[in-house]
């Protein structure tokens, strides 16, 4: 699923119109993605909860010269999906 597909699900389901739709999808995002920069945790109940993370830095290996190469640290968003969508995952997998 992408943006695009959001904006659709929202135009049919509530009933909006392509503008409004697109303004929604585009403020929740916006909303997650300063939320996240700001190193706030994001929870939405049933489906999962949003962090940040520190990355570790370490070294890495070029193959073709034989040598060590240093990858920087940094952050990355780490999901963690709800107790809810957990047991959905898991009844999916087994059928």
């Amino acid at each position: 699923m992408i943006k695009s597909d959001l904006v659709s699900l929202l135009e049919r389901r509530a009933n909006f119109s392509r503008a409004k739709a697109v303004l929604t999808v585009e403020t929740v995002l916006e909303a997650m993605k300063k939320a996240l920069l700001a190193g706030e945790k994001i929870e939405i109940r049933g489906f999962g909860s949003f962090r940040v993370v520190p990355k570790k830095s370490g070294y890495g290996r070029d193959i073709r010269r034989n040598r060590q190469i240093p990858i920087s640290g940094g952050r990355r968003v780490k999901f963690r999906p709800g107790h809810d969508f957990k047991k959905q995952l898991q009844r999916q997998s087994i059928d």
